[in-house]
């Protein structure tokens, strides 16, 4: 395939990095900014190709959305309850965040909207989001399974609810919070464990009244009181530790390397793969730890060392969902047996992470078994022997991992098809080579 990619063993990586805007502020950033009364002007936002998904869908549903130059997005919004039912199908393309996020904000809303998406998209479950929506008076007609393309007839008389998300969901929960602000009363949502909690964090940034609540047994209330006057903000999008994570990892793993990456989004309910590694014995300083726009932010500084195994407990992967194919790559190279629990949430993301990451570290000559919802990776403490192909399935995260394995690996290591690491990682060939590594087109 012409969008191949080889990635051989680097030279030491050093400098300076700065990654992309964090692709789940971009997306919230966004919305918010359609909804607020006035301007709206991010900086920083990542132009993926997930992210400009959204933008295009804000354009479609009324909002004035302007690029005005290198990450930096202008945007006058139409007010809550304010939007205008689209033309034309709204494509989301690979965004399972952006069409997710997007059936909450347009299911109050009372005009009929089409969603579609790519071939991996198209295979993903809406159910988990449509069921609480219904509650509120959203109807849908989908596929079946509850798959895209779907059309959301929205509720003239939304309905507030309290619900109880069966399985720890930052997606769900957003999508029922976007869904609240344009109705009246309280909107509660209960989550068992703490997800991310960036929609919280921006929609008080915007000006919504919200309250969180801390419950028995570790469950947390997330309260929004709809119908608020949102107002226009500036809004400085961190850069995304999820994309961080591959130059971090890479550092890591590749002998005599020293990188820093500044301005790193530090949410402590992103953090799960720094706290990891670091119990692995990575060698990461933070420096210069800051706030913007009510989200922690710091530069990260990593060089390469040795990495021992551990066990990583399934209360940690709501902090860490996206992080554990890159994770599995670092556990490849540690020593000993690294036991990565509750990872039953990979099988449904942009494709069977869990199966794919087992799949292709077995034919790069990893001793790796799952378990039930449990990835078990066996390190010697050295790089393995590399030499495979991997198929992507149009799945980013897979690609960049197998990518950063191959800078380590005895033997380069390729990938099918590359296109999809444009969605949340545009140049990040480039990037890495200007470090050091040795990604090269292929064919196959």
């Amino acid at each position: 395939m012409t969008n191949a990619l080889i990635s051989a063993q680097a030279a030491p990586l050093t400098g300076e990095a700065r990654v992309p805007g964090d692709k789940s502020i971009s997306h919230r950033a966004l919305m918010l900014g359609a909804l607020a009364v006035g301007e709206t002007v991010v900086e920083g936002l990542l132009e993926g190709e997930d992210v400009l998904r959204t933008a295009a869908a804000m354009r479609a549903l009324g909002a004035e959305v302007t690029r005005e130059g290198d990450g930096r997005w202008r945007l006058y919004g139409r007010g809550v309850g304010g939007l205008a039912e689209p033309d034309d199908v709204l494509d989301m393309g690979n965004s399972g965040t952006g069409a997710r996020l997007l059936m909450g904000l347009v299911a109050t809303h009372p005009f009929t909207t089409f969603l579609t998406g790519d071939a991996s998209l198209r295979g993903r479950p809406m159910k988990r989001v449509m069921e609480p929506l219904d509650r509120i008076g959203a109807r849908f007609t989908a596929r079946s399974g509850g798959r895209l393309p779907l059309a959301v007839v929205g509720t003239e008389a939304p309905i507030p609810i309290t619900y109880e998300l069966p399985v720890a969901s930052a997606q769900v929960k957003s999508a029922v919070l976007l869904a609240g602000l344009n109705t009246a009363g309280e909107t509660t949502v209960v989550e068992p464990q703490p997800t991310r909690d960036h929609t919280e964090l921006m929609l008080r940034h915007f000006g919504a009244d919200l309250r969180v609540s801390d419950l028995p047994g570790g469950c947390r209330a997330v309260t929004l009181t709809g119908q608020p006057e949102l107002t226009g903000r500036a809004v400085a999008v961190p850069a995304d530790p999820s994309s961080a994570a591959f130059p971090l990892v890479a550092a890591l793993l590749v002998p005599g390397s020293q990188v820093r990456l500044p301005a790193v989004g530090m949410n402590p309910l992103r953090a799960g793969l720094f706290q990891t590694l670091r119990e692995m014995g990575a060698d990461l300083a933070v420096e210069n730890a800051r706030d913007q726009a009510g989200e922690p932010v710091a530069d990260l500084v990593v060089r390469h060392g040795p990495l021992a195994a551990v066990e990583v407990p399934a209360g940690r992967a709501p902090a860490m969902i996206d992080e554990f194919p890159i994770l599995a790559v670092a556990a490849a190279c540690a020593r000993g047996t690294t036991r990565m629990r509750g990872l039953g949430e990979l099988r449904v993301k942009e494709s069977d992470r869990l199966a794919a990451m087992a799949r292709g570290l077995a034919a790069c000559g990893v001793a790796v078994e799952v378990e039930g919802d449990d990835l078990i990776v066996h390190g010697d403490g050295r790089p393995p022997a590399g030499g495979a192909t991997i198929a992507v399935a149009l799945d980013h995260r897979i690609a960049m991992s197998f990518l950063v394995l191959g800078m380590a690996s005895a033997a380069p290591v390729a990938i099918d098809d590359a296109a999809a690491i444009d969605t949340s990682f545009p140049g990040f060939a480039a990037l890495m080579n200007r470090l050091g590594a040795r990604i090269r087109k292929g064919t196959e």
